[in-house]
Protein backbone atom coordinates (compact mmCIF):
# COMPACT_ATOMS: atom_id res chain seq x y z
CA UNK A 1 0.00 0.00 0.00
CA UNK A 2 1.22 3.47 -0.94
CA UNK A 3 -0.16 6.66 0.61
CA UNK A 4 0.15 10.39 0.11
CA UNK A 5 -1.19 12.94 2.62
CA UNK A 6 -2.44 16.42 1.72
CA UNK A 7 -3.24 18.38 4.88
CA UNK A 8 -5.90 21.02 4.48
CA UNK A 9 -3.54 23.83 5.48
CA UNK A 10 -0.90 22.72 2.96
CA UNK A 11 -3.08 23.30 -0.11
CA UNK A 12 -2.59 26.11 -2.57
CA UNK A 13 -4.71 29.18 -1.84
CA UNK A 14 -5.97 32.21 -3.77
CA UNK A 15 -8.37 34.97 -2.75
CA UNK A 16 -9.79 37.05 -5.58
CA UNK A 17 -12.32 38.86 -3.41
CA UNK A 18 -15.41 37.27 -4.91
CA UNK A 19 -13.67 33.84 -4.90
CA UNK A 20 -11.72 32.29 -2.01
CA UNK A 21 -10.35 28.96 -3.15
CA UNK A 22 -8.02 26.17 -2.06
CA UNK A 23 -6.27 23.90 -4.56
CA UNK A 24 -5.37 20.32 -3.64
CA UNK A 25 -3.53 19.95 -6.97
CA UNK A 26 -1.62 22.46 -9.11
CA UNK A 27 -4.06 24.91 -10.67
CA UNK A 28 -4.08 28.52 -11.92
CA UNK A 29 -1.23 30.39 -10.17
CA UNK A 30 -0.50 27.50 -7.77
CA UNK A 31 2.09 24.98 -8.90
CA UNK A 32 3.72 22.15 -6.99
CA UNK A 33 5.58 19.54 -9.04
CA UNK A 34 4.61 16.90 -6.47
CA UNK A 35 0.93 17.78 -6.67
CA UNK A 36 -0.07 17.73 -10.31
CA UNK A 37 -2.52 14.82 -10.17
CA UNK A 38 -3.38 11.57 -8.44
CA UNK A 39 -3.89 9.02 -11.19
CA UNK A 40 -6.65 10.34 -13.43
CA UNK A 41 -7.71 12.84 -10.74
CA UNK A 42 -6.38 16.19 -11.98
CA UNK A 43 -8.17 18.97 -10.05
CA UNK A 44 -9.82 19.22 -6.64
CA UNK A 45 -10.78 22.83 -5.93
CA UNK A 46 -12.54 23.88 -2.72
CA UNK A 47 -14.36 27.09 -3.73
CA UNK A 48 -16.11 29.80 -1.70
CA UNK A 49 -17.97 32.17 -4.05
CA UNK A 50 -19.28 35.41 -2.58
CA UNK A 51 -22.82 36.60 -3.19
CA UNK A 52 -23.32 37.55 -6.85
CA UNK A 53 -19.79 36.45 -7.83
CA UNK A 54 -18.89 33.89 -10.41
CA UNK A 55 -16.91 32.67 -13.40
CA UNK A 56 -17.65 34.38 -16.72
CA UNK A 57 -18.17 32.33 -19.88
CA UNK A 58 -15.04 30.23 -20.50
CA UNK A 59 -14.10 27.10 -22.47
CA UNK A 60 -13.25 23.51 -21.52
CA UNK A 61 -12.37 20.48 -23.61
CA UNK A 62 -11.43 16.86 -22.99
CA UNK A 63 -11.99 16.94 -19.27
CA UNK A 64 -14.58 15.22 -17.04
CA UNK A 65 -15.85 17.85 -14.58
CA UNK A 66 -17.89 17.19 -11.44
CA UNK A 67 -19.34 19.93 -9.24
CA UNK A 68 -20.63 19.17 -5.73
CA UNK A 69 -22.45 22.03 -4.01
CA UNK A 70 -22.23 22.09 -0.20
CA UNK A 71 -24.00 25.37 0.57
CA UNK A 72 -25.88 28.01 -1.43
CA UNK A 73 -27.01 27.90 -5.06
CA UNK A 74 -24.81 27.87 -8.16
CA UNK A 75 -26.23 28.91 -11.52
CA UNK A 76 -24.81 27.20 -14.61
CA UNK A 77 -25.21 28.23 -18.26
CA UNK A 78 -23.52 26.49 -21.18
CA UNK A 79 -23.22 26.42 -24.94
CA UNK A 80 -25.41 23.28 -25.11
CA UNK A 81 -28.35 25.40 -23.94
CA UNK A 82 -28.50 24.31 -20.30
CA UNK A 83 -29.50 26.90 -17.72
CA UNK A 84 -29.55 25.15 -14.36
CA UNK A 85 -29.27 25.86 -10.65
CA UNK A 86 -27.30 23.46 -8.46
CA UNK A 87 -28.10 23.27 -4.75
CA UNK A 88 -26.79 21.36 -1.70
CA UNK A 89 -26.97 17.57 -2.14
CA UNK A 90 -27.02 18.04 -5.91
CA UNK A 91 -24.17 16.98 -8.16
CA UNK A 92 -23.42 18.13 -11.69
CA UNK A 93 -21.28 16.31 -14.25
CA UNK A 94 -20.03 17.72 -17.51
CA UNK A 95 -18.04 15.81 -20.12
CA UNK A 96 -16.36 18.62 -22.02
CA UNK A 97 -15.28 16.37 -24.90
CA UNK A 98 -14.68 18.27 -28.15
CA UNK A 99 -15.35 21.58 -26.41
CA UNK A 100 -17.90 23.51 -24.40
CA UNK A 101 -18.33 27.04 -23.08
CA UNK A 102 -20.02 27.69 -19.76
CA UNK A 103 -20.40 30.21 -16.94
CA UNK A 104 -20.97 29.62 -13.22
CA UNK A 105 -22.43 32.21 -10.86
CA UNK A 106 -23.68 32.44 -7.33
CA UNK A 107 -27.42 32.73 -7.87
CA UNK A 108 -27.90 34.70 -4.62
CA UNK A 109 -26.58 38.25 -4.13
CA UNK A 110 -26.13 37.74 -0.37
CA UNK A 111 -25.61 34.07 0.48
CA UNK A 112 -22.20 32.58 -0.46
CA UNK A 113 -21.82 29.32 -2.35
CA UNK A 114 -19.46 26.59 -1.13
CA UNK A 115 -18.60 23.85 -3.60
CA UNK A 116 -16.04 21.36 -4.81
CA UNK A 117 -15.07 21.30 -8.46
CA UNK A 118 -13.25 18.12 -9.42
CA UNK A 119 -11.66 17.34 -12.78
CA UNK A 120 -10.76 13.89 -14.06
CA UNK A 121 -8.86 13.08 -17.27
CA UNK A 122 -11.17 11.28 -19.76
CA UNK A 123 -10.58 7.73 -20.91
CA UNK A 124 -11.55 8.66 -24.48
CA UNK A 125 -10.93 12.09 -26.01
CA UNK A 126 -13.03 14.18 -28.37
CA UNK A 127 -16.43 12.76 -27.50
CA UNK A 128 -19.61 14.79 -27.94
CA UNK A 129 -20.02 17.08 -24.88
CA UNK A 130 -22.58 15.93 -22.32
CA UNK A 131 -24.23 17.41 -19.21
CA UNK A 132 -26.20 15.85 -16.34
CA UNK A 133 -27.31 16.76 -12.84
CA UNK A 134 -28.98 14.92 -9.97
CA UNK A 135 -30.12 15.40 -6.37
CA UNK A 136 -29.00 12.79 -3.82
CA UNK A 137 -30.89 12.12 -0.58
CA UNK A 138 -28.50 12.66 2.36
CA UNK A 139 -30.38 9.98 4.34
CA UNK A 140 -29.10 7.40 1.84
CA UNK A 141 -25.48 7.98 2.89
CA UNK A 142 -26.00 7.68 6.65
CA UNK A 143 -23.31 5.17 7.72
CA UNK A 144 -23.16 3.69 4.21
CA UNK A 145 -21.56 4.65 0.92
CA UNK A 146 -23.73 6.57 -1.52
CA UNK A 147 -22.57 6.39 -5.12
CA UNK A 148 -22.60 9.77 -6.82
CA UNK A 149 -20.59 9.16 -9.99
CA UNK A 150 -19.70 6.01 -11.91
CA UNK A 151 -18.70 4.96 -15.41
CA UNK A 152 -21.63 2.54 -15.69
CA UNK A 153 -23.91 2.20 -12.63
CA UNK A 154 -27.67 2.92 -12.74
CA UNK A 155 -28.62 5.68 -10.31
CA UNK A 156 -25.22 7.38 -10.45
CA UNK A 157 -24.13 10.18 -12.75
CA UNK A 158 -21.95 8.88 -15.57
CA UNK A 159 -18.42 10.01 -16.46
CA UNK A 160 -16.13 8.99 -19.30
CA UNK A 161 -13.48 7.39 -17.08
CA UNK A 162 -13.01 4.50 -14.64
CA UNK A 163 -14.00 6.78 -11.78
CA UNK A 164 -16.36 6.28 -8.87
CA UNK A 165 -17.33 9.09 -6.47
CA UNK A 166 -18.84 7.92 -3.17
CA UNK A 167 -19.94 9.90 -0.12
CA UNK A 168 -20.72 8.80 3.43
CA UNK A 169 -21.96 10.47 6.63
CA UNK A 170 -20.18 8.26 9.14
CA UNK A 171 -21.23 8.45 12.78
CA UNK A 172 -18.64 8.82 15.54
CA UNK A 173 -16.87 5.53 16.42
CA UNK A 174 -18.39 3.76 13.40
CA UNK A 175 -16.20 1.76 11.03
CA UNK A 176 -16.59 1.28 7.31
CA UNK A 177 -14.59 -0.18 4.45
CA UNK A 178 -14.39 0.44 0.73
CA UNK A 179 -13.45 -2.23 -1.81
CA UNK A 180 -11.85 -0.98 -5.01
CA UNK A 181 -13.09 -2.26 -8.34
CA UNK A 182 -9.51 -3.12 -9.34
CA UNK A 183 -6.33 -3.27 -7.29
CA UNK A 184 -4.59 -1.18 -9.96
CA UNK A 185 -6.89 1.72 -9.09
CA UNK A 186 -6.31 4.30 -6.37
CA UNK A 187 -8.63 6.02 -3.90
CA UNK A 188 -8.52 9.65 -2.86
CA UNK A 189 -10.23 10.27 0.49
CA UNK A 190 -11.28 13.80 1.43
CA UNK A 191 -12.74 14.79 4.80
CA UNK A 192 -15.46 17.32 4.05
CA UNK A 193 -16.13 17.74 7.76
CA UNK A 194 -15.19 15.83 10.89
CA UNK A 195 -12.29 13.58 11.81
CA UNK A 196 -11.48 10.02 10.78
CA UNK A 197 -8.70 7.46 10.87
CA UNK A 198 -7.76 5.79 7.60
CA UNK A 199 -5.22 2.97 7.53
CA UNK A 200 -3.60 4.30 10.71
CA UNK A 201 -3.56 7.97 9.63
CA UNK A 202 -5.72 10.57 11.35
CA UNK A 203 -7.43 12.97 8.95
CA UNK A 204 -9.16 16.20 9.94
CA UNK A 205 -11.58 18.51 8.13
CA UNK A 206 -10.33 19.32 4.59
CA UNK A 207 -7.45 16.83 4.77
CA UNK A 208 -6.97 14.53 1.78
CA UNK A 209 -5.23 11.17 1.43
CA UNK A 210 -4.39 9.20 -1.69
CA UNK A 211 -4.07 5.42 -1.40
CA UNK A 212 -2.82 3.09 -4.12
CA UNK A 213 -1.74 -0.55 -4.42
CA UNK A 214 -4.57 -1.65 -2.12
CA UNK A 215 -7.73 -3.65 -2.70
CA UNK A 216 -9.69 -2.48 0.36
CA UNK A 217 -9.59 0.62 2.56
CA UNK A 218 -10.74 0.88 6.18
CA UNK A 219 -12.05 4.07 7.75
CA UNK A 220 -13.12 4.84 11.34
CA UNK A 221 -14.92 8.06 12.25
CA UNK A 222 -13.42 9.69 15.35
CA UNK A 223 -16.43 12.02 15.40
CA UNK A 224 -19.40 12.49 13.09
CA UNK A 225 -17.81 12.88 9.67
CA UNK A 226 -18.78 13.72 6.10
CA UNK A 227 -16.37 11.93 3.76
CA UNK A 228 -15.89 11.87 -0.02
CA UNK A 229 -13.97 9.01 -1.65
CA UNK A 230 -12.91 9.11 -5.29
CA UNK A 231 -11.73 5.87 -6.87
CA UNK A 232 -9.72 6.51 -10.02
CA UNK A 233 -7.65 4.70 -12.58
CA UNK A 234 -3.97 5.29 -11.84
CA UNK A 235 -3.12 4.81 -15.53
CA UNK A 236 -5.35 6.01 -18.34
Amino acid sequence: MKTIIHRGNSRGHSNYGWLDTHYTFSFANYYDAGRVHFGALRVFNDDFIDGGGGFDRHPHDNMEITTIVLEGTLEHKDSMGHIEQIRPNEVQVMSAGTGIFHSEYNADKKVPVKLFQIWVFPSVKNLTPRYDQKAFDPADRKDKWQRLVSPDEPGALLLNQKTWFSRISLSADKNTSYTLHDKSHGAYIFIIDGSAETEGTRLETRDGMGISEASEISIKALKDSDILLIEVSMQW
